[in-house]
């Protein structure tokens, strides 16, 4: 009996320590020891601001809707076919909320969980709640009420259907958010190392974080007029100033790669999305071209960057995976008194069929290929210029000639924000403008004698307010040609530059979403399923429908 005994309590102990030891192996065979068992917030930081541009699936909202909208782009099947005829499609509608909710947010809103009560990391923790706002902006700026307050902690506290903040509270919550990150900032404490934009600068930081809130107060403007006043004025005064000339813009940038459309490509964030995108998947036969509205207000009023934007191109030689052997026919075009053709909004690249002409470069190219065409037809339709479709252009999230233009439009509202006139703040602006081309887009530098002579010409400033605004605004349109979420954000805000519909192009019975242009995008469908309450809330708030037609509570301008 004693013998058995002891067998047995040996067995058990056996039996415990393999199942210790399972238990341990088991653990182990589950662990990848490449992985980290935690993520550093500064790669966290990285991986938010490359999506930002670098998300070739997100980008494509852009193109589709934005530059449409904008009146920027038209003629290529996409733009047209999307923003031009207005079409809604759900899930060309949904990527801005789609990637950046379970990417970039999800990222940003982590990191910011984990350092917020880390006094060794109060500069990272500040970054990013910084971009934490501005990603959000993009959000209600495109669709209105969103989840801002509960976002992204599902997984952190368990609050996976998270309410929708009404968009004034989003921006109430804006304002505090970038004082208070503002405030925290201390250039003695932790290095921001995954940075992109300013090298872990946080002074820097402080200027956009500020300037930001410039362009939020702007943004408020017509709705509450007095906490608009009173965010600006004090974002003005705020610790580390505001964004005064290029070296403070905030970019972000990318890499040289070579363009692909492969699965891929779709996970690669290292170059320039929207570059690409422009480029085109199609590029010798569906490239962006530009629309009537924007080349005609470039050439009409005799801006020295209409050609430097927009160039003609012979593209039968051209590579398919890169801008170039390109066959520049533009100066061949002027010097010919050759009509140039942009396409107006709602119009496909074909519609109507440009005249066109015989071209003397492409007739000499002939004579050693015969398969290069001599005669000229969608080619005299201006297309966006090669200087923008490169990988690494790039990524546009607030610039000193937008600071410029903001506060020139708050001198004509005559908010208290110092002694510059709003005429030589506009000046200013503009000239930051044609500069930024040239000092991030590789475009040819424009001249003091071409800069005076626009803006003592058509680029004149106005006499009455309204012409001013006009003034501004216009400009602003033109200088966020880059930066298509703030373009439209700002023309429904501001009002300018005015646009006809399509329906006064002659395309009205194609426009399957109401002739009038759309002033935000439609929720997600899903999330009528996934997050029934909180979305039902937000469209009773909008009437009962998730209507693109429904105005955001800060445009009063539509």
């Amino acid at each position: 009996m004693r013998q058995s005994k002891y067998i047995t309590i040996i067995t058990m102990a056996c039996a415990l320590f393999f199942a210790s030891c399972s238990d341990e192996y088991m653990e182990n065979m589950n662990t990848d020891p490449s992985k980290a068992a935690t993520i550093d917030p500064n790669a966290q930081l990285t991986t938010a601001q490359l999506q930002t541009y670098g998300d070739l699936s997100m980008m494509e909202i852009y193109r589709n809707y934005h530059y449409a909208f904008t009146q920027q782009l038209m003629g290529c099947w996409n733009t047209t076919n999307y923003g031009g005829r207005h079409t809604l499609d759900n899930n060309e509608m949904s990527r801005i909320w789609t990637s950046f909710y379970t990417q970039s947010l999800k990222n940003i809103i982590d990191a910011q969980y984990r350092t917020a009560e880390d006094a060794e990391k109060v500069n990272i923790n500040s970054v990013l709640r910084i971009y934490r706002v501005y990603l959000m902006s993009i959000i209600t700026d495109t669709y209105g009420d969103a989840p801002f307050s509960e976002a992204g902690l599902g997984f952190l506290e368990g609050k996976f259907n998270p309410k929708y903040d009404k968009q004034e509270d989003i921006y109430n919550a804006f304002f505090l958010e970038l004082e208070d990150a503002v405030n925290k900032i201390d250039p003695t404490k932790d290095k921001v190392t995954g940075d992109l934009i300013y090298a872990g600068d946080v002074t820097k930081w402080q200027q956009l974080a500020n300037s930001l809130r410039l362009r939020f107060a702007m943004r408020i403007s017509n709705v509450n007029p007095t906490k608009a006043q009173t965010e600006f004025e004090n974002a003005l005064a705020a610790n580390g100033g505001v964004i005064t000339d290029a070296s403070s813009d905030a970019l972000i940038k990318y890499m040289t790669i070579a363009f692909s459309f492969g699965q891929e490509a779709y996970s690669d964030y290292r170059g320039n999305s929207l570059s690409q995108l422009l480029f085109g998947n199609d590029p010798a036969n569906n490239p962006s071209y530009l629309c009537s509205t924007f080349f005609n207000q470039l050439r009409q009023s005799g801006d020295p960057r209409t050609f430097k934007i927009s160039r003609c191109y012979y593209d039968g030689l051209m590579s398919a995976t890169s801008p170039d052997n390109r066959v520049d026919i533009t100066q061949e075009m002027i010097e010919k008194g050759i009509d140039f053709s942009p396409r107006n909004p709602g119009a496909y690249s074909w519609e109507p069929w440009p005249t066109g002409y015989d071209s003397d470069i492409c007739k000499e190219l002939a004579v050693n290929n015969p398969s290069v065409t001599a005669t000229m037809a969608r080619e005299v339709e201006p297309k966006l210029a090669n200087n923008f479709l490169k990988s690494d252009n790039p990524g546009v999230v607030m610039t000193s000639a937008e600071v410029k233009f903001l506060m020139a439009e708050a001198t004509v509202k005559k908010w208290n924000v110092g002694s510059v006139s709003a005429e030589d703040l506009y000046k200013q602006g503009v000239r930051a403008a044609m500069d930024f081309l040239t000092d991030n887009y590789g475009c040819t530098a424009t001249t003091d004698a071409e800069f005076d002579a626009f803006i003592q010409g058509r680029g004149t400033f106005g006499h009455t307010d309204n012409q001013k605004l006009e003034a501004i605004n216009t400009q602003a349109w033109i200088l966020h040609f880059t930066n298509p979420a703030e373009c439209w954000a700002n023309v429904r805000r501001s009002g300018y530059p005015k646009l006809k519909s399509p329906a006064e192009y002659g395309f009205g019975q194609y426009l399957t979403g109401g002739t009038e242009i759309p002033v935000r995008l439609c929720y997600p469908v899903l999330e009528s399923s996934y997050n029934k309450k909180s979305y039902n809330e937000a469209i009773e708030r909008m009437g009962g429908t998730d209507n693109w037609h429904s105005l955001l509570w800060w445009d009063t301008e539509n």
